[in-house]
């Protein structure tokens, strides 16, 4: 159904933040003119605009989308990263995985690592359950439909009580200094995990630097290390090595 991919265009770019129009040929498995007359409609509704050669996304403020959604389009910079990330996992390490779809394949990644993990992330714990070298702790709370996640104060003042060695964090996006996060229910709980751990750990895609969300739960020099993909600015590569803040920067396929 026509409007159904022009949905999918306008997530992809909201993924993506930019694509070429061979890119959404080929990614979406239709005609070039099908591509033009869908970005030109997606372009009228306002939801995108036109570059030379493509077509950007026009979300500056960025707000959530449904984890439904948001889990539509695979990623392989999602996995890249969060294999890069299980590599900074031992044997007895205490970890934390926070909500979101970048960091649901860390449990993938991690291998047979005799570990804790705790979690408030619904993806993460219905994977640990088969792994059972896996010590897992989950969060109390509420059931959040749109982030698949367990929220609220509950959540938080039990974490409160946690030391973990590393806190794998996610992010609607990071700007200013700022890293932030779209759901309320969900910003005691991501304070709490940044808070009580040795070393937090940001997990994001390149593509939500300069992106502004609803709250913001940490700086980023609150991290010892960030995780990421090729489609990082520039000026945030330099501005990290300013700050001194590790960082991996993957090479995966954006898809």
């Amino acid at each position: 159904m026509k409007t159904q991919r022009q949905q999918q265009i306008t997530l992809y770019l909201s993924e993506h933040g930019s694509a070429s129009m061979e890119e959404l040929c080929e990614h979406f498995d239709v005609s070039m003119n099908t591509i033009r007359r869908d970005v030109a409609d997606i372009v009228r509704e306002g939801h995108a605009e036109k570059v030379y050669g493509g077509v950007k996304s026009v979300r500056k403020v960025e707000g959530f989308l449904p984890y439904e959604q948001r889990s539509l389009i695979p990623s392989h910079a999602k996995e890249a990263i969060c294999a890069r990330a299980a590599s900074l996992v031992k044997d007895g390490d205490i970890i934390f995985i926070d909500s979101g779809t970048t960091t649901f394949h860390l449990i993938d990644a991690l291998g047979e690592r005799n570990i804790t993990v705790i979690t408030n992330n619904i993806e993460v714990i219905v994977r640990a359950l088969e792994v059972p070298n896996i010590h897992l702790i989950i969060l109390p709370g509420e059931f959040h439909r749109k982030s698949h996640s367990i929220t609220g104060d509950a959540s938080a003042d039990f974490l409160s009580h946690y030391n973990t060695n590393i806190a794998f964090m996610a992010a609607t996006g990071v700007a200013n200094g700022g890293v932030t996060n779209s759901i309320p229910l969900e910003y005691q709980i991501k304070r709490a995990a940044v808070a009580h751990t040795e070393k937090a750990v940001l997990m994001v895609t390149g593509n939500k630097f300069g992106i502004t969300s609803l709250l913001t739960y940490a700086q980023i020099t609150n991290f010892s290390r960030i995780i990421t993909d090729q489609r990082i600015p520039q000026d945030w590569r330099n501005q990290l090595q300013t700050l001194g803040i590790a960082h991996d920067i993957v090479n995966a396929r954006v898809n």
